[in-house]
């Protein structure tokens, strides 16, 4: 019996487990390049162009090893633009007797799987993707009975059952956790190594000239595209990482650099989400280097619970909790996403360094993404929905699985505590400590009200004050709100207003109308 093995844009690993059992003689692999999925949120134009590009890389590898790959390219002419009509096309064209596929990362794509086998009138056999440590089964069993999850808990029991940086039952070190020491700003004098980049091939380059045309009016820029396309070259970046950057991640993970996007951070996470790097091989080289002497422990433990934890955990949750999950807005927020995290034109430099670097990268870390553009869409109160959507279109390594419980969760609160135990909010104080963005800034964090005030300061109290309902329960914001108690009624009703008066200027213009420079204290 022919096999039809359709294989997704995030599924470009050898071992998908949708290839078990591929017969050469008589079975077909099926990509697709749909319109659908470039257009059902705006994607950066770097975004579609890797994934794209990588997805022909990968058929030419399965080719060269002599499977049978059907290909559909986006611009075919007779491209019907969603999975489910070219998968109906590809049935026609080869006769199987079955489809097989690996489940998909996002909820939407698994309902459309569950109609395929009614409409295509043979079985479609929907296979475990067993490229993450945890099945969804097995967190589900972890899950259930728990009112809120915990990912220090559920990282512990990872790193029991894979046995990473263990010593018998203990953790290496004594310690579980080493995030209290990878908390340093980046000294003047600390250089990060240079960007693990590839120079785009002929295949790539005629992606980045399709993505131009059919994308113009995309967020982000492709001149600078520098992503690894073929497993073979997301190994090289592995390997660079661990060798020039690995050793000094832990110390500077939080920190942010105006002229340093990356710093010493992987860059690996796109990778890993459309399958050209797999999460255990880069646990097990990150965990050999620390056996072998080459990074110290704090790097090496910060850098897996990453990977090992975080990243689990949040995909686990996903799939726990969705679809209600993506509804929940626990802190209401209600205002539109202002026009300048498209255009990047604000006066506050930590937010239009970070979204410049994202225009031109298709990348910012985890910090800058936390506590820089998400930090001020939780102050700001601005509609989940919103925030999320942006998350989705303008990062690399951005599918929903793990996009929305990190912006939702992590950033927005929107679940009210279901994975985070508190929201990541924080005054310009912050900021002004981990990076030296607010040099260079027209407002000073010091500052916390009136002319110059950096607007993190009071947006921060009127946060709290705002949300004091839902959130003086909660014993980690114990100490903000016994501050907020001690202020003189004057300073709150100065805080209210400017922070009002704040978020009523924000800007945001119609889409193609150029958008002045937001200053919220003009």
């Amino acid at each position: 019996m022919k096999t039809l093995v359709l294989i997704l844009g995030d599924q470009l690993s050898r071992d998908i487990a949708g290839l078990d059992g591929f017969d050469r003689d008589r079975d077909v692999v099926l990509m697709v390049e749909v319109s659908q999925e470039t257009t059902y949120v705006r994607h950066h134009k770097q975004k579609i162009a890797f994934i794209l590009s990588a997805m022909r890389h990968f058929a030419v590898a399965l080719r060269e090893e002599g499977l049978a790959v059907d290909y559909v390219n986006l611009d075919d002419p007779a491209n019907t633009g969603s999975f489910s009509d070219e998968l109906a096309r590809a049935v026609d064209r080869h006769r199987p007797g079955r489809v097989v596929v690996t489940e998909p990362g996002e909820w939407r794509v698994r309902r459309m799987m569950d109609d395929w086998s009614q409409r295509l009138g043979i079985p479609v056999d929907i296979r475990d993707d067993d490229r993450f440590f945890c099945s969804r089964a097995e967190f589900r069993a972890w899950a259930e009975g728990r009112k809120s999850y915990r990912m220090e808990f559920f990282y512990r029991e990872m790193r029991r059952r894979t046995g990473l940086l263990m010593e018998g039952d203990e953790p290496v070190g004594g310690r579980w956790n080493f995030d209290a020491e990878n908390r340093k700003r980046l000294p003047s004098t600390v250089v990060p190594p240079p960007r693990a980049g590839v120079e785009p091939d002929a295949v790539t380059r005629d992606v980045l000239t399709m993505v131009a045309a059919r994308f113009a009016d995309h967020f982000g820029d492709c001149d600078d595209f520098r992503w690894a396309v073929t497993r073979d070259d997301a190994l090289a970046a592995l390997d660079h990482f661990i060798t020039r950057a690995l050793p000094h991640f832990g110390d500077y993970q939080d920190a942010m650099a105006q002229d340093e996007p990356f710093v010493f951070h992987a860059l690996l996470s796109p990778y890993l989400n459309v399958g050209l790097l797999l999460p255990r091989e880069v646990c097990v080289a990150a965990e050999r280097a620390f056996r072998s002497g080459d990074a110290p422990l704090n790097a090496v433990e910060g850098f897996i619970r990453q990977i090992l934890g975080w990243r689990e955990y949040v995909r686990g949750i996903y799939w726990v909790e969705m679809p209600a999950y993506a509804q929940t807005n626990a802190l209401s927020g209600d205002r539109p996403l202002p026009w300048f995290y498209w255009s990047g034109e604000t006066a506050m430099n930590c937010l239009a360094t970070t979204i410049a670097d994202t225009r031109k990268h298709a990348y910012a870390h985890h910090i800058q993404r936390l506590m820089v553009t998400g930090n001020f869409a939780l102050l700001a109160g601005i509609r989940p929905t919103e925030i999320e959507a942006w998350y989705l279109a303008v990062y690399a390594d951005a599918f929903e699985w793990v996009e929305l419980p990190n912006t939702h969760g992590m950033v927005m609160f929107a679940d009210g505590g279901l994975l985070a135990s508190k929201p990541y909010a924080a005054s310009g104080a912050y900021i002004d400590r981990m990076s030296d963005y607010c040099g260079r800034c027209v407002y000073d964090p010091k500052i916390k009200t009136g002319k110059g005030a950096c607007p993190f300061n009071v947006l921060y109290w009127n946060f709290l004050i705002r949300n004091r309902t839902v959130l003086e329960r909660n014993p980690r914001m114990a100490m903000p709100y016994k501050t907020l108690d001690r202020m003189p009624p004057d300073r709150v009703a100065t805080i209210t207003r400017e922070a009002t008066a704040a978020l009523d200027s924000l800007d945001q213009p119609e889409p193609g109308r150029p958008a002045e420079q937001t200053d919220l204290f003009a």
